[in-house]
């Protein structure tokens, strides 16, 4: 009776910790989604919201480490084991991407002060795609769904392929307008750091499959797919 009382209890226990990773994952995509409409709607007052906001979610990765040591000391069994040693994961992975969001929310901040760029950048899509990947991962780890997980993965290709578009037309804008160098470097970062948190998005997904399947297919997942057609890119002022 005893051993069937403290399963049940360590149970109620692996659920309470999932649902503190959701969360912070949840804080975390909030922060990202936050931050790009900071910049792309030139709000400095937004910006430095989503900056001051970061906080929290570093207080949730403190709170969710203490309680995974916690759970570790209570010789959970291997499933179970891998739940709580992949939450600590996933946790530190939301953790940059809060991050991540911090940074950007940082360029935007700095952007609302210059002039616009006149320049046509795909950056919504980029976000759009990544805040999609970030999604779809936190919903495969809520659900413990390794095929969704799975799915999340490919789409880093057009993450990259995004990326690489838009880092090459800053770079001949840079080449061809001087005095916007400063102001290209910003959207530079912003890119670089949505294509880093589709990566984590990424991350995550090999997690949820490892934690669901034992399988660690980290060297093996990022299967090169031909990226998706690519749309009119919109343009952006900032």
């Amino acid at each position: 009776m005893l051993a069937l009382e403290m399963e049940k209890y360590l149970e109620s226990e692996l659920v309470r910790l999932r649902q503190q990773v959701l969360t912070m994952a949840s804080h975390a995509e909030n922060a990202v989604s936050l931050a790009v409409q900071a910049l792309l709607q030139r709000d400095a007052e937004l910006a430095l919201r989503v900056k001051a906001d970061d906080r929290i979610i570093d207080r949730f990765e403190i709170e969710i480490d203490n309680e995974i040591l916690r759970l570790l000391t209570k010789a959970p069994l291997a499933a179970d084991l891998r739940l709580v040693t992949v939450s600590m994961k996933i946790s530190q992975n939301f953790e940059r991407i809060g991050d991540e969001a911090s940074k950007i929310a940082g360029r935007a901040r700095d952007l609302c002060w210059e002039p616009p760029l006149k320049l046509q950048l795909d950056v919504p899509r980029l976000a759009g795609l990544a805040l999609d990947m970030l999604k779809s991962a936190l919903d495969a780890f809520g659900q413990r769904d390794p095929n969704a997980a799975r799915a999340v993965i490919p789409r880093d290709v057009e993450v990259n392929e995004v990326n690489h578009q838009i880092h090459a037309a800053l770079v001949r804008h840079m080449v061809e307008h001087p005095d916007t160098i400063s102001r290209c470097l910003h959207w530079l970062v912003v890119a670089k750091s949505l294509e880093r948190i589709a990566d984590h998005a990424t991350n995550v997904a090999e997690y949820v499959i490892y934690c669901c399947e034992a399988r660690d297919i980290r060297l093996t997942s990022r299967i090169a797919t031909a990226p998706a057609g690519n749309p009119a890119p919109a343009t952006v002022t900032g």
